[in-house]
């Protein structure tokens, strides 16, 4: 397992008070400073923690709208150098290579229905784009959230671990 309970205990605090500190966070979870940041450097290195920079909102920026775009892509060439070009649109805030009827699904933010046309036009624009396909969503039921997976797999680590009854 690449995390246990407390793995589990850390992520979470840090993810609902992404400045407690170390210190903190080790009296309240009831374990030696250095048991946390060892934990903490552990989760980095090893690709848990993917950062414990701020979550930003599209929205509070003025871009209310979010459609997901599917891209089709000309076979030649690849993925990646449109990637790479999609990656210097600011609007374009996710990518992946997909499987199915397209090749690339993009979530996109826009200011109003007229802006996303226009980042969508970008968007067709760059080489190795062929065509467009897009929703826009209405309405965040679930926002990307990992702390559910975080607590499944650190509670399958405490289930899984041996007993230590003599």
């Amino acid at each position: 397992m690449p995390i246990d309970e407390l793995d589990g205990r850390l992520i979470e605090m840090f993810a609902a008070e992404p400045r407690v500190g170390v210190l903190e966070a080790s009296r309240r979870l009831g374990v030696a400073r250095g048991t946390v940041q060892a934990r903490l450097d552990r989760l980095a290195r090893d690709g848990v923690l993917a950062g414990f920079g701020p979550e930003i909102d599209p929205a509070a920026l003025g871009y209310g709208v979010t459609a997901f775009v599917t891209l089709q892509l000309r076979q030649a060439g690849g993925h990646d150098p449109v990637a790479r070009r999609l990656a210097q649109v600011p609007e374009v805030i996710e990518a992946h290579t997909i499987t199915g009827p397209g090749d690339m699904l993009c979530r996109i933010v826009a200011r109003s229905n007229a802006d996303l046309q226009r980042v969508i036009d970008v968007v067709v624009d760059v080489a190795g784009v062929e065509r467009a396909s897009s929703v826009i969503s209405l309405a965040n039921q679930i926002p990307y959230r990992t702390l559910p997976l975080v607590r499944k797999v650190s509670s399958e680590a405490h289930t899984c671990a041996p007993s230590r009854t003599p």
